[in-house]
């Protein structure tokens, strides 16, 4: 099969650091490769893929900061695709609502995975407004404030098997890993380690747009406190020690998260979750076996007291049967041939 990737610009692909969605599109892009499949990526000039790269710029847009307008390089970009269309028997969007326009108005199988929240009303309308394009969520809860779309699947995301792996060092810490923002709860699990009386270790991302909460509310509860250690950004390299080597992950999210990578990246390393049960937490948690699903920072205390009792060897295999990339990339691929399947008798009548 011909599949395009279409890839946000903002990171490469994979992402140096912090990313998610491109890092879903790397390891999607990669199983379909080692799947037999003939896929282009397009994506910025930084990025590293077994397939073939068309680049769109040359460097991510998060390391340019000579760009003004980031929406031109994606109108840009959506235009080229479309010009190298019929070279695709599918293209694969992961860059919201940018290509719709465009391609609701012509007859190669596409679909558009959503990647962020929809939640907000201006993504309602305008979503609303393509109501018909094939739209692929990333857990179930994510559809909520937009039901109604043409959902033709819900894929979970899944990662390559052997990045991450359980590493044979003592668990000292419960462990925060992602972005520094509010909905994400880093001062929440910093109250949580605190009355379990364990330390926290914090590895994120503080991005330009959450910095002054990062300088107000949570620099001021990690300046001078021992028993927290911000390290900051890490990189896939540095993760299997990091998660390893914690007690817990802990995930006291506050807002409806679409799917939360960092989940099965602990779940990779053997490492339980404790996550607030929002989004598509108990889509993705298996609740008393990966981890423990609570509901505040009180139940969360509690469930870091037991989480010793969670075998780390059966964290790890729920791993192997739920989340890695073969089987994102399967379930995409029955999308894909869904598609096309549907498509042909309208090229059939286009054609008669």
């Amino acid at each position: 099969m011909r599949i395009a990737q279409v890839s946000p610009l903002f990171e490469a692909v994979p992402p140096k650091l912090y990313g998610g969605t491109e890092r879903v599109v790397y390891s999607l892009t990669e199983e379909l490769v080692a799947m037999g499949h003939d896929v282009t990526l397009f994506a910025s000039g930084d990025s590293i893929t077994s397939a073939t790269l068309a680049p769109m710029r040359e460097q991510a847009l998060r390391l340019d900061p000579s760009v003004k307008d980031w929406v031109a390089t994606y109108y840009r970009m959506v235009e080229l695709i479309y010009r190298r269309k019929d070279e695709f028997d599918v293209i694969h969007f992961h860059i919201d609502y940018f290509p719709l326009q465009l391609f609701s108005r012509q007859n190669v199988p596409y679909l558009t995975t959503i990647h962020g929240r929809l939640d907000l009303p201006e993504f309602v309308e305008t979503y609303g407004t393509f109501a018909d394009c094939p739209f692929v969520s990333i857990s179930n809860s994510q559809r909520r404030p937009i039901p109604h779309l043409n959902w033709v699947r819900t894929v979970l995301h899944g990662m390559p098997a052997n990045i991450l792996t359980p590493q044979p060092v003592k668990q000292e810490y419960a462990a925060f890993l992602g972005r520094i923002s509010p909905e994400k709860g880093a001062d929440r699990a910093i109250a949580i380690a605190s009355k379990a009386g364990m330390k926290l270790k914090i590895a994120a991302k503080v991005d330009n747009a959450d910095k002054e909460y990062y300088d107000s509310k949570i620099k001021p509860l990690i300046t001078g406190n021992p028993d927290v250690e911000f390290i900051g950004e890490i990189n896939d390299k540095q993760k299997p020690d990091f998660l390893s080597g914690a007690h817990a992950l802990l995930f006291p999210i506050d807002w409806p998260e679409p799917f939360g990578l960092v989940m099965i990246e602990s779940m990779a390393c053997g490492t339980p979750v404790i996550a607030f049960n929002c989004g598509s937490v108990p889509e993705v948690m298996d609740d008393g076996l990966s981890g423990f699903i609570v509901n505040n920072i009180d139940e969360a205390v509690k469930a870091l007291g037991k989480v010793h009792t969670l075998d780390r060897a059966k964290v790890r295999a729920t791993f192997d049967r739920r989340w890695t990339s073969r089987r994102m990339a399967e379930d995409y691929v029955d999308v894909y041939e869904e598609l096309i399947d549907q498509q042909k008798p309208r090229l059939r009548a286009v054609n008669a």
